[in-house]
């Protein structure tokens, strides 16, 4: 995971709700996401946890998600609108002899993020003695029964929390005081860290190594789904694009062209204000680069989400 960003938001929650939320449950449970997905699963405890994407079997991207084991199942918090999507790709994985279930939560769970330091949320949230990332338990927040894990989906830190549906409205009021991001808010911020989400920067055009997820991926765990083909690129260094920062003069739209003098090198996936994501040709990287984007001017900048292993 990338290390937490020093400059964080103190104080904020955004409502995740409408994200998805997949309890996967039986007695392969482990083994089989393990098979499905690029992070070491098999490893995992209840309590912890771990980002990890599911792939194709070209090893192109479908989504990141966040895998939450607890004592008798895994969570699976997934993008939003992906949470039927992975179940009917999952499906086609379980065979007869399979001991695996799976259950779609959205509907029935609400989840909240935190962004701030352990200290500033303290009052909000009660003591907890986690710090490990994903580490999570269940907790009484006003009451409410609720899994607070570490982590934000973000390089900043903060908690995730997911409780009964039925506890929504209770869970606004408690955290009533703290500032919401709205949905605007935090595409903004994610494009910021340089989280990549699904239809942007997560497509079957690109890898998990080009989408900048290193720290997402085991290079030793065996054989799953896409496993083949991205050993093959770390072994033979064949990433040829990588996702990266882009810090712009002006407003620019996604799939606009990114160009080195008359070179074209990438292509904007995502962009707000003065900040964009973008796929930029491997050899064309270095530090600071000068690029144009369309008729804007533009900067390639590290952002603390994305994890590159060479350029």
């Amino acid at each position: 995971m990338p290390e937490f960003s020093t400059s964080s938001i103190a104080n904020v929650v955004v409502d995740q709700s409408h994200w998805g939320r997949i309890q996967v449950s039986g007695d392969d449970r482990l083994r089989f996401l393990h098979n499905q997905t690029t992070n070491d699963l098999q490893s995992l405890k209840p309590g912890q946890g771990c980002e990890t994407v599911f792939v194709t079997s070209t090893g192109r991207t479908i989504d990141l998600v966040t895998a939450l084991v607890l004592e008798d199942s895994v969570l699976l918090l997934t993008s939003p609108g992906y949470d039927q999507r992975l179940i009917d790709w999952m499906d086609r994985y379980i065979f007869f002899a399979d001991r695996v279930e799976l259950k779609n939560l959205t509907s029935s769970t609400v989840c909240f993020t935190l962004i701030g330091s352990p200290e500033d949320l303290r009052d909000s949230i009660g003591f907890t003695e986690l710090d490990r990332p994903y580490s999570h338990q269940v907790v009484s927040i006003a009451g409410i029964e609720t899994r607070l894990s570490v982590g934000t989906g973000l390089a900043l830190p903060g908690y995730t929390l997911i409780a009964s549906s039925a506890d929504a409205d209770a869970l606004r009021q408690h955290f009533s005081a703290m500032t919401m991001l709205d949905d605007a808010a935090w595409e903004k911020l994610r494009i910021e860290q340089g989280r990549p989400m699904p239809d942007r920067e997560l497509t079957e055009d690109y890898n998990p190594l080009e989408a900048g997820l290193w720290h997402t991926i085991s290079l030793s765990k065996g054989c799953y789904i896409g496993q083949e083909t991205i050993a093959r690129l770390h072994t033979y260094r064949g990433v040829k694009q990588q996702l990266w920062g882009v810090r712009l003069d002006g407003e620019a739209q996604p799939e606009t062209p990114v160009f080195v003098g008359d070179e074209k090198v990438g292509k904007l996936t995502s962009a707000i204000d003065h900040i964009g994501l973008a796929y930029i040709r491997t050899k064309a990287i270095e530090p600071n680069l000068k690029v144009k984007v369309g008729d804007r001017s533009a900067e390639l900048v590290a952002l603390p989400y994305l994890s590159h292993e060479y350029i």
